[in-house]
């Protein structure tokens, strides 16, 4: 887009010179010091069950494995492939997953600067970028675990600046650059096409106002959509070659097809309406300062294509949150850099506006901003200070099985051998990464057996077929509802509890992994056959009777 016919996006000079660059840089940096030592302290945090599935994923990867072979899941492999460069770097463990989190969460702090930076100043990049490291890294979203989220927004944050830059510059090969990084972000989790969808919208604004040039509008487009499908062509050059697609067309489409319709919209209210003020909670304050930042936004005219690009990233942002209606408070985190960078909107429009009316108030938006964040911070005290990461991990996640599986997987890993397939009955992947053992069945999740729609009777057939023909020795069963979230009364779970129960006639049990209240009870081999159960937080391991 040439300087001289469409409005930049840039930065006006004047208010780059009222910014204190160095303060700004001292305290952007203090930030990302200050979460990162939150993080590292909280590293070895066990992994959850998304985060065990994508780390097994993974490391089947690194072991020459395709995914959807020996891993059915209905999410894109980009994230899978993520973990397994992390792993390969850092190592196959919790902690070194977490560090390679760390580093993408630093690199998203450091574009949403810069994003914000170029859409007000230098201290509203500062401000955006302290949001954006507080609110990631927020309990409230589930931020210290490494979700699919976290990697979605590093790609569309990076695209988008790649994207706005080429607005400027008129160079084709970035146009297609940053459409190949916002294809990425797609590929980490279907969500975010949602940030496409933007850089789409973005690559069509450049050309506001008219005179409209509709060759230039082609060529941008054609090279901006080029670059968007070219990460997931590729992927399914990949899958062909390895034999897998036909399991990634069932399991990405058709399978995520009935997922995502299975929540009525009264349904989805009521997640809404229940997840959305846990998000919120500790961060109120700064969710005000962003709500005050898209008004600022959409009302100033000396820079309105900035405010409407703003208003039109936090909507589609939202739209990624909406898949399913199922509104997980992790989902959110495709909400920040948006909520960021109105943030810093907010706080330097105020400070500018203020100063001009006296400027000892120009002081008081940045003191009502340090007041948030540290609220932010406080409200959350006890999981980012004070907590060992076995409890925060118990905190944040109930009686799920995940602090459990470590202990299990060292118990399979020293009574099975390395080639020696196991089955987990249960949605927790991450005994399979833990113990270093290729599942029974590449149904690493139960929920879509328990579902009441149509694929959930033949999945059934072929998990218990794929099982019979490994005939494991080790059978782990997790009994916690949260594992399987049966369906009450549906005759999906009928079925699978009537051929587990006979499948367990040909096993007997070698271990105990029982929740009760703050701790847990194992027992193993003849203890764990004497042992009396107390709840329904339970993990058993079982072994085929000679």
């Amino acid at each position: 887009m040439g300087k001289s016919k469409k409005q930049s996006l840039k930065t006006p000079p004047a208010s780059r010179r009222i910014d204190g660059k160095y303060f700004a840089y001292a305290f952007l940096v203090l930030v990302i010091v200050f979460v990162a030592v939150i993080r590292v302290r909280l590293r070895a945090m066990p992994l959850e069950r998304d985060e065990g599935e994508y780390a097994y994923a993974g490391q089947l990867m690194l072991q020459g494995i395709p995914p959807y072979k020996l891993a059915y899941t209905m999410k894109l492999p980009g994230t899978a492939a993520a973990y397994a460069v992390m792993m390969a770097i850092f190592g196959q463990s919790p902690s070194a997953i977490h560090v390679g989190l760390l580093l993408v969460n630093v690199a998203t702090t450091l574009l949403v600067y810069v994003l914000a930076k170029r859409m007000s100043s230098q201290s509203g990049g500062v401000v955006a970028a302290a949001s954006y490291a507080v609110l990631s890294t927020s309990a409230s979203v589930l931020g210290l675990a490494a979700h699919a989220a976290h990697f979605v927004v590093f790609f569309a944050m990076a695209g988008i600046l790649v994207l706005l830059r080429a607005m400027d510059t008129d160079r084709t090969w970035q146009i297609f650059v940053g459409g190949f990084l916002l294809g990425l972000a797609f590929l980490m989790k279907q969500p975010g096409i949602v940030f496409a969808a933007f850089g789409g919208f973005c690559v069509l604004a450049g050309e506001w106002p008219p005179p409209i040039r509709w060759r230039r509008v082609l060529i941008r487009s054609a090279s901006y959509g080029a670059g968007v499908a070219l990460p997931f062509a590729l992927t399914c050059l990949i899958l062909l070659a390895a034999g897998v697609f036909g399991n990634f067309r069932f399991w990405v489409f058709t399978y995520a097809s009935q997922y995502t319709s299975e929540i009525g919209l009264s349904r989805g209210v009521g997640e809404f309406m229940y997840n959305f003020p846990r998000v919120v909670g500790p961060a109120i304050g700064l969710w005000i300062v962003a709500a005050i930042g898209l008004v600022i936004s959409l009302r100033d005219q000396e820079n309105q294509r900035a405010g409407i690009l703003l208003a039109a990233l936090l909507l589609l942002s939202f739209l990624g949150v909406c898949p399913g209606l199922y509104f997980r408070r992790h989902y959110f985190i495709l909400m920040l850099p948006a909520l960021a960078v109105l943030a810093g909107s907010a706080v330097c429009s105020a400070a500018k506006f203020l100063a001009s009316r006296r400027p000892a108030w120009a002081a008081i938006p940045g003191v009502i901003f340090a007041a948030a964040l540290g609220y932010a911070v406080l409200a959350q005290k006890d999981v980012l200070f004070e907590m060992e990461p076995g409890q925060v991990c118990q905190k944040e996640y109930g009686s799920n099985p995940f602090p459990e599986a470590k202990v299990i997987a060292d118990y399979l890993d020293a009574h099975t051998s390395p080639g020696e397939p196991v089955a987990v009955l249960g949605s927790e992947p991450e005994i399979y990464f833990y113990a270093k053992r290729h599942s029974a069945t590449g149904f690493i999740y139960v929920y879509g057996l328990m579902e009441q729609q149509k694929y959930s009777l033949e999945m059934q057939k072929q998990m218990i077929g794929e099982i019979e023909s490994a005939d494991p020795q080790y059978l782990v069963i997790a009994k916690s509802r949260t594992s399987w979230l049966p369906t009450e009364g549906s005759p999906e779970a009928q079925s699978m509890t009537a051929w587990i129960s006979a499948c367990l006639a040909r096993y007997e049990l070698v271990g105990v992994a029982e929740r009760i209240g703050g701790r847990t009870e194992y027992r193993w081999d003849e203890d764990a056959r004497a042992y009396k159960v107390h709840s329904q937080n339970i993990v058993g391991v079982f072994k085929k009777k000679s």
